[in-house]
């Protein structure tokens, strides 16, 4: 049964790969409606004839190692459990020690370093690509430095939590998903308050925004819209990338409104205003409460229907998956394929929430800049540095999108400043 269920796993996996394949280069339109052409939503308005070559190839290659990345990753866990790797880390775990909290290390560590081998060529290719492409600025030893140090964050975060979710489901095997949730509430909010000055400075520099000029007026910006905001922060992330971006980060006190120096280096004065208001309108609509309260519910049904679900598969595979019971840690590759499947599924309903969001905070930047010209010439210049299709595949806008698409950001823009035109007029 173990070789059968692999089998086909592999073979399911190359068939997915090579529909994918097909999908992204031969059958998905990217093609700009008739009507758009010739506006400013039209990329051969802003992009030479290499650009537009570029874009289309980054995106489709980029695209496909997403949609290739993430269902190796259950395939990874299955063969960790169809193999008895999972029985053999806990067995040497075992070996090593009679506390089961360094049990649980001990086996964690086995269990993290085997899937991070594993998955570590796709990760590779993915930022060889991107570098042969001059989006990725950083050398392999930077990029190396940043995996290692995702892998023992990973590490310590998912230390903490297997210990206490095995511990309740050993307690409570019907209520352990219940428990686990409401305790991931105040574990949630805590990461999130420290991420900004713990966890972020691990990967880049962070401090004040060094053009106190554009500070000033960015922070007037803010008080317009009454946000208590003393700094804007800036990030060295040239040293890695030509793409640009900002955001706002942390809840409560540690709440931050960040710039890439990228951003800083390439826009103009007026761009960057229109960006600022952007990430305002996220604090002013409350999207990152609104954000935490989305993942709190969704990761609510995620652990009920883990719970369910690997009840279900112990219960008709066990044998083959070499498992008897949820309660024994080797089942753990089995939890984390069953949720990672089940985030990947709602990627697209937690995906339209966000655009909307992004929509919102689009229409609200536009109103306090009043400066369209400046809202295009930003889409645009975002378009370009990061080789971004402004029309992409229906699959991919519903899985990967969580802003509109550029095409849908510029129309929306275009149509403002076609509307306020004409209410000068009258």
């Amino acid at each position: 049964m173990a070789r059968k269920i692999g089998f086909f796993s592999v073979l399911a996996y190359i068939i997915y790969g090579f529909l994918i394949y097909f999908y992204l280069f031969y059958g998905a339109d990217t093609s700009i409606p008739f009507e758009y052409e010739g506006t400013s939503a039209d990329p051969t308005i802003f992009l030479n004839g290499k650009e537009l070559m570029l874009s289309e190839e980054y995106s489709k290659i980029r695209d496909l190692l997403f949609f290739l990345s993430t269902p190796f990753e259950w395939l990874v866990y299955l063969m960790i459990l169809l193999f008895g790797l999972s029985k053999a880390f806990k067995r040497w775990a075992e070996q090593s020690s009679r506390f089961r909290f360094i049990q649980t290390a001990i086996y964690l560590i086995w269990l993290s370093f085997f899937a991070f081998v594993a998955t570590f060529p796709l990760s590779y290719i993915s930022y060889s690509f991107s570098k042969s492409y001059n989006i990725s600025t950083q050398t392999f030893a930077s990029w190396m430095k940043d995996e290692l140090i995702d892998f023992w964050i990973n590490y310590g975060m998912m230390l903490i939590i297997v210990s206490v979710l095995y511990w309740l489901i050993q307690k409570s095997k019907k209520r352990w998903w219940l428990y686990a949730w409401l305790l991931s509430i105040p574990f949630t909010l805590f990461i999130m308050f420290v991420n900004p000055v713990l966890i972020d400075p691990l990967y880049n520099d962070f401090y004040p925004l060094k053009n106190k000029e554009l500070e000033t007026k960015i922070l007037k910006m803010a008080d317009k819209a009454n946000i208590p905001a003393d700094h804007v922060f800036e990030v060295n992330m040239s040293e890695k990338t030509n793409a640009l971006n900002a955001y706002v980060t942390g809840i409560g006190s540690n709440s931050r409104i960040v710039l890439w120096d990228t951003t800083l280096n390439r826009l103009s004065e007026d761009e960057i205003l229109f960006i600022m208001a952007h990430e305002m309108a996220h604090y002013v609509e409350k999207h990152i409460y609104i954000g935490i309260g989305g993942y709190l519910l969704l990761s609510l049904v995620g652990l009920y229907l883990s719970a369910r679900l690997m009840n279900w598969a112990i219960n008709h595979y066990g044998e083959a998956l070499k498992l008897s019971t949820v309660q024994d840690i080797r089942s753990l590759p089995l939890f984390l394929m069953i949720l990672s499947m089940l985030l990947f599924i709602s990627d697209p309903f937690s995906n339209i929430v966000s655009r909307y969001q992004e929509a919102r905070a689009d229409t609200y930047a536009i109103e306090m800049t009043d400066n369209p010209n400046a809202a295009i010439s930003t889409f645009q210049e975002l378009s370009r540095a990061g080789l971004n299709q402004v029309k992409p595949p229906l699959l991919v806008k519903i899985f990967r999108y969580s802003h509109p698409t550029m095409l849908e950001r510029m129309t929306m823009i275009e149509e403002y400043g076609l509307k306020k035109s004409i209410e000068r007029q009258q």
